[in-house]
C-alpha cells in the first residue's frame, strides 16, 4: 500500500545569509514544513544551472536562497545567481518542466520568521504542482 505523496524540497542555501536565516528560524521555533531539506552553499552565485537539473532528478522543488542585493559576501555572487535564475527559468521551460518548481529568494541571516514564512508558501506551491514527473 502506498503512502500519501508528500514533496521533495531541496533549499540551496548561501552560508551567510539564507541559511543562517533557517538556523534563526529554528532556534526561534518558527515552523516550516518537513519537506524542507537544505543544502549549505558558500555563495548563491556558486550554484550551476546543472546542479539545479541534476537536483531535480530527486526532488519536486528547489529552492535558492542568498543574501539580499548588494549584501553578498563575496560582493556580486548574488547578482550571478540572479542571471542565471533566469537562464535555469528558459531551461525548464525548455524541458517541459512548469518554471514555479525552482524559486530563488533574498533571505539575509536576521529574517527567521521570513524563511519559514518562505518555506511553507513553496511547499504550498509544489503540493498544487503535485509530484515532479520527467
Amino acid at each position: 500500500m502506498m503512502g500519501e505523496w508528500e514533496p521533495n524540497i531541496i533549499v540551496i542555501a548561501c552560508n551567510w545569509c539564507t541559511y543562517q536565516a533557517a538556523d534563526l528560524a529554528g532556534s526561534l521555533r518558527y515552523p516550516y514544513p518537513t519537506t524542507v531539506k537544505i543544502i549549505r552553499v558558500p555563495c548563491s552565485g556558486r550554484v550551476e544551472p546543472e546542479f539545479i537539473i541534476e537536483t531535480l532528478r530527486n526532488a519536486d522543488g528547489v529552492l535558492i536562497g542568498g543574501c539580499h542585493p548588494g549584501d553578498c559576501h563575496y560582493k556580486e555572487g548574488n547578482y550571478k545567481a540572479a542571471r542565471r535564475f533566469k537562464l535555469i527559468q528558459k531551461m525548464l521551460v525548455e524541458m517541459g518542466i512548469e518554471p514555479e518548481r525552482v524559486r530563488l529568494e533574498w533571505i539575509s541571516g536576521s529574517e527567521g520568521l521570513r524563511f519559514a514564512e518562505v518555506m511553507r508558501e513553496f511547499d504550498a506551491k509544489i503540493r498544487e504542482l503535485g509530484p515532479l514527473r520527467w
